[in-house]
């Protein structure tokens, strides 16, 4: 058991911090080329002002009118995305590892903070578990994949949770809680998880268009 934990936490670590980052390289210059062969015209008008401006006001919750329109769905999103973001890096053992590792230690989040955060996740991703299945405009758009990426996403947190509070075969959830996490890692620059690298491009291209063509807002 303490072979497989220092294999998953030494050197498939590496690979799949590799293969995200690689993998992410790879998405955006491949987004940036196609952008440029098929719609180069696209360039011309990207303007940093009003592709800041998008970015930052579609970061504000409620500030854009279709987040008011749906006002307990964007209070989950934007619960879930902080969740999803913060609870992993300043998790406390997360923290540990990359001194350890690194020599690299900044500040952690309360154990008692990331557990509800952590919970706090795993219900956000019911919610919207629950969402595709009952909502038929959703379900309509809804495959096989979103469910199986919303389990992977959800994995991490869960086998994490049982882990740290030490239910029983807890050595076992802490492997899998590092697996599932390296295969999260993994997956992103290649399914919808990649929204979350490709946000800024889509949102600095709408201002821009929206900014400097529409002279509207697009918030």
């Amino acid at each position: 058991m303490n072979e497989i934990y220092r294999f998953v936490t030494g050197p498939l670590a590496w690979v799949s911090f590799l293969v995200f980052i690689v993998g992410s390289i790879v998405r955006i210059a491949h987004m940036l080329y196609l952008v440029r062969k098929k719609e180069g015209f696209i360039f011309s008008y990207i303007s940093l002002k009003y592709g800041l401006r998008s970015i930052l006001n579609w970061l504000i919750p409620y500030g854009p009118v279709n987040m008011r329109r749906h006002a307990v769905l964007t209070a989950v999103t934007f619960i879930f995305h902080l969740g999803l973001i913060f609870t992993p890096i300043f998790l406390l053992s997360h923290v540990v590892l990359w001194d350890e590792n690194w020599n690299v230690s900044y500040w952690s989040l309360p154990d008692t903070l990331a557990d509800v955060l952590t919970v706090v996740v795993i219900a956000c991703c019911v919610f919207f578990w629950i969402r595709r299945m009952t909502q038929a405009e959703v379900r309509f758009l809804t495959s096989t994949s979103d469910y199986v990426i919303l389990l992977l996403v959800a994995a991490p947190f869960v086998t994490g949770f049982l882990a740290y509070h030490q239910v029983s075969g807890y050595p076992v959830f802490s492997i899998l809680h590092v697996l599932t996490g390296e295969i999260m890692l993994v997956i992103i620059p290649f399914t919808r998880l990649i929204h979350m690298l490709f946000f800024p491009f889509t949102r600095a291209y709408t201002g821009s268009e929206f900014g400097a063509v529409r002279h509207a807002r697009d918030w």
